[in-house]
């Protein structure tokens, strides 16, 4: 029992690790999977068709015409061994040249020459020495493989040793390479046409990918379904999602603006409220949670707001960066850059500028030294800013990305605000189809990296 478990346990295993190399060795593409499947069954019907040709008819073939050259040369020797003295040998030799197109001459008695070496295959081989075997049943030799168009027979007979040289399309089917060459050239044109079939067949499918992947970063599309019906039916669902979440943002813009618009009302009564009454500590700290309530409310209509009404442009990166500079050096700390070139890319640069500018708000409030830094890493912009502040523990840098959610240790994050900045800056980045993460930066303080597909 042991054993078989052990066999079956590797026999298992052994499967598991095929199947996994197998998986890995497939083709990933749609196309490419699409293509083996019409290539693989026409390469497996046409090698059945291909073996069945050379194994059944192209063998009968060649075999019946060895076994008519081998009957004319048995006919021959039987003529010239009845005749008186062998007296019709120079006519049989004469009518065989003529009528049959068999070379025939009698050399002198004397031994066969040494079997020379066969070919690894030839059907020609193995049928005429069957059928001389069998129809002659004398001493021979035969030479197919000396001349490329001639096959030599050597008989030997009481007399002497009659040589035959005949043409190899007599005794062998020589047009095979036709059937090859058809067979061939119809397989490239219906795998070409196969070729561009597929590919005007993926091609819808391919471009519903790219508007999706552009809606996903919040760019404008112009996608019109194409192509096989479940194809275009999954273009309409596209666009139906597209314009249910485009209603839905419209919907929560125009919402918030009203309730926006109410609360500023409120607020406004209550500072004209306050500004009748008399001076008194009391008074100041109403002031003070009214500008409050004031900053809370336009931080969380930022947040639920978004910033999707903006278009992407093209964008000088190192222009933006340059901006960045100038609000941390304008606010007393030391920043620097560090970037290749002045990559442009398509983005919304405003609602970009707000996460970054949300970031380094972050950076210069726990931080003395700033660096910024970008690169274009092929289908990716990375953003990196480093402070050397205190930095934020590894175990709640998540939980800062929570709405309203403010560490009380080490560094206060959006100290005096809402606890939305981190918020939005994740937000922006998502809506560009990228990520926001937070990391140990080389300065000794907290790394905060944008991710952004280009």
């Amino acid at each position: 029992m042991e054993k078989r478990a052990t066999l079956h346990f590797g026999l298992l295993r052994f499967y598991r690790r095929a199947s996994s190399w197998l998986r890995a060795q497939m083709p990933k593409a749609l196309f490419t999977r699409a293509l083996i499947i019409i290539i693989a069954p026409m390469v497996l019907l046409q090698s059945v068709v291909a073996y069945v040709f050379m194994e059944r008819h192209w063998q009968l073939v060649t075999r019946r015409l060895s076994a008519a050259v081998v009957r004319d040369i048995g006919s021959f020797i039987d003529v010239i061994q009845l005749s008186p003295r062998h007296e019709l040998t120079d006519k049989v030799i004469k009518i065989a040249g003529d009528r049959v197109g068999l070379d025939i001459e009698i050399m002198p008695p004397g031994p066969l020459p040494a079997p020379g070496p066969r070919p690894f295959f030839s059907i020609l081989d193995n049928a005429l020495s069957d059928e001389i075997n069998d129809v002659i049943k004398r001493p021979y030799w035969i030479d197919t493989v000396g001349s490329s168009d001639l096959i030599e027979i050597r008989i030997q007979l009481e007399w002497g040793i009659m040589r035959v040289l005949t043409q190899r399309s007599q005794a062998y089917a020589s047009n095979t390479h036709i059937f090859i060459l058809w067979m061939v050239g119809t397989s490239l044109v219906l795998l070409l046409v196969a070729i561009l079939f597929l590919r005007n067949q993926i091609k819808p499918v391919l471009q519903l990918a790219e508007a999706a992947e552009s809606f996903g970063k919040g760019r404008e599309i112009d996608y019109r379904p194409r192509g096989a019906k479940e194809v275009r039916q999954a273009g309409m669902a596209f666009l139906e999602m597209k314009r249910r979440i485009e209603r839905a943002l419209e919907q929560r813009t125009t919402m918030l603006n009203g309730v926006s618009h109410d609360l500023r009302t409120i607020l406004t009564r209550f500072r004209l409220s306050l500004e009748m009454v008399d001076e008194s500590a009391e008074l100041e700290a109403l002031k003070k949670d009214v500008d409050e309530m004031s900053r809370m409310l336009e931080g969380y209509l930022a947040f639920a707001r978004g910033d999707a009404a903006e278009a992407a442009e093209p964008v000088s990166v190192r222009a933006l960066l340059d901006e960045l500079k100038a609000d941390g050096e304008r606010q007393g700390h030391p920043t620097t850059i560090d970037m290749s070139g002045d990559p442009v890319v398509t983005i919304r640069r405003d609602a970009i500028k707000r996460c970054l500018v949300n970031l380094l708000s972050n950076a210069v409030r726990h931080g003395d030294k700033i660096a910024l830094s970008a690169v274009l890493d092929g289908r990716w912009l990375l953003f990196h800013i480093d402070d050397d502040g205190p930095g934020i523990p590894a175990s709640r840098r998540e939980d800062v990305f929570k709405p309203f959610v403010r560490l009380d240790e080490a560094r206060n994050v959006d100290e005096g605000g809402s606890g939305l900045g981190l918020s939005i800056a994740r937000d922006i980045v998502r809506s560009h189809g990228g990520d926001v993460v937070l990391v140990d930066s080389p300065m000794g303080g907290l790394r905060a990296t944008v991710r952004i597909p280009v």
